[in-house]
C-alpha cells in the first residue's frame, strides 16, 4: 500500500478500472465518470457486443472482451490503482486474484463476501486499508444501515429483511446469485448491522409497468426509546442520501409491543415479550444507465464508488 502524497488542490484522481459490462458494471461507469475524485480508464467483459463495452469506448476508455486476463493486459491498467468487480460471486475469486496479484485492490459488488463486509454509512472507514472490500448485497446496502442505526441504541436481538425489487432489474448475474445473496446478506446483517440473528428475503416482483424497489426492515427489541430510534432511523437516511438520493422512508417508524405468550417472537429470540421496530424504504435510481425503477442495482454502484472515493480522501491506492 503506497501513500500518495500532494494536496487536495493538486492531487490527481486516482484510477479505477471495471470488470463487468452488464447492467450494473455499466451503470458504474456511467456515476464514475462523473466523479472528481476517482478515474475510469478501463472497462473489461466477456461479450465483444455488449453495451457496456461499446459505451465505454465511445467515450475514451480502454476495453477488452477478454474479461480479467485481458484487462491485465492492457497498458493502462500499469496506472490502475483500485479495480472494481461487476461479475459474479464465481468469477470473483478468480478475478480477485488475478489483479491483486499486480499489486491492484479490489472493491466487490459481487456477493462472493472474500474481503470485509463494507457498507459506507457504517463501516467503511474500519476497512479502508483492506486489499478487498466486498459491498455485500443491494439489500444488504439498502437494509443494513438501518440495522445498524436501530442497534445504535437499542439490543436488536434479531433482524429480517425483505427485499423487493423488479424482476426487470434482476440480470443473468442476480438471478446465478440469489442463495450468495440471502447468505451474504443475512451474515453483514449480523456482523456489520449488530443484530444477534440476521435473516434476508429477496422478491423479485413481474409487476408492469416495473415497481421501484422496496425494502422491509424488522428488528426485535428488548425494550427502547422510540423517539431516540426514529431518530437514529432518520439520521442515518439522511446519511444514505448523500451518495443515493432516492433513498427514502417510505412512511414513519413502526413500533409494535410484543406479547410476552407470542410464540414467533420467543422462537426467535428465546426470551417473552419486546418490541418490534419496522422500517419501510423505498430506493430510485438516479437513471445515470439504469431505468429509475432499478434503485437495487443504484445504490450497489453508488456504495461502491462511494468507497472508491473514500480510498481516494484518504489517499490510500
Amino acid at each position: 500500500m503506497t501513500v500518495v502524497s500532494g494536496t487536495a488542490s493538486n492531487r490527481q484522481p486516482i484510477k479505477i478500472a471495471i470488470i463487468g459490462s452488464g447492467n450494473i458494471g455499466t451503470d458504474l461507469m456511467f456515476k464514475a465518470l462523473l466523479s472528481k475524485k476517482v478515474q475510469v480508464v478501463a472497462m473489461a467483459g466477456i461479450d465483444p457486443d455488449s453495451d457496456g463495452l461499446a459505451r465505454a469506448a465511445r467515450r475514451g476508455l480502454a476495453t477488452t472482451a477478454e474479461g480479467v486476463d485481458g484487462l491485465v493486459a492492457l497498458p493502462e491498467f500499469a496506472d490502475v490503482d483500485i479495480v472494481l468487480d461487476a461479475t459474479s460471486a464465481g468469477a470473483h475469486a478468480y478475478n480477485a486474484a488475478t489483479v491483486q496479484a499486480h499489486g491492484k485492490r479490489v472493491i466487490d459488488l459481487t456477493p462472493a463476501a472474500i474481503g470485509p463486509y463494507v457498507v459506507p454509512t457504517v463501516n467503511l472507514d474500519d476497512h479502508l486499508g483492506a486489499q478487498n472490500l466486498n459491498m455485500v448485497t443491494c439489500g444488504g446496502q439498502a437494509t443494513i444501515p438501518i440495522v445498524a442505526a436501530v442497534a445504535s441504541v437499542a439490543s436488536v436481538k434479531y433482524a429480517e429483511i425483505v427485499a423487493s425489487i423488479a424482476s426487470k432489474s434482476a440480470g443473468p448475474g442476480t438471478r446465478a446469485n440469489i442463495d450468495e445473496f440471502t447468505e451474504t446478506t443475512s451474515r453483514a446483517i449480523e456482523q456489520v448491522g449488530g443484530a444477534e440473528r440476521g435473516k434476508a428475503i429477496i422478491v423479485l416482483n413481474p409487476a408492469e409497468p416495473p415497481l421501484i424497489m422496496r425494502d422491509t426492515v424488522y428488528c426485535l427489541v428488548d425494550e427502547c426509546d422510540e423517539a431516540a430510534v426514529t431518530q437514529a432511523v432518520e439520521d442515518m437516511v439522511a446519511r444514505v442520501q448523500e451518495y443515493v438520493p432516492g433513498y427514502r422512508l417510505k412512511q414513519d417508524v413502526q413500533f409494535t409491543v410484543i406479547a410476552e405468550d407470542e410464540p414467533v417472537w420467543t422462537l426467535l429470540t428465546g426470551q417473552k415479550g419486546g418490541v418490534k421496530v419496522t422500517v419501510f424504504l423505498e430506493v430510485e435510481g438516479a437513471a445515470h444507465y439504469l431505468p429509475a425503477y432499478a434503485g437495487n442495482l443504484d445504490i450497489m454502484t453508488s456504495a461502491a464508488l462511494r468507497t472508491a472515493e473514500r480510498i481516494a480522501e484518504m489517499e490510500l491506492v
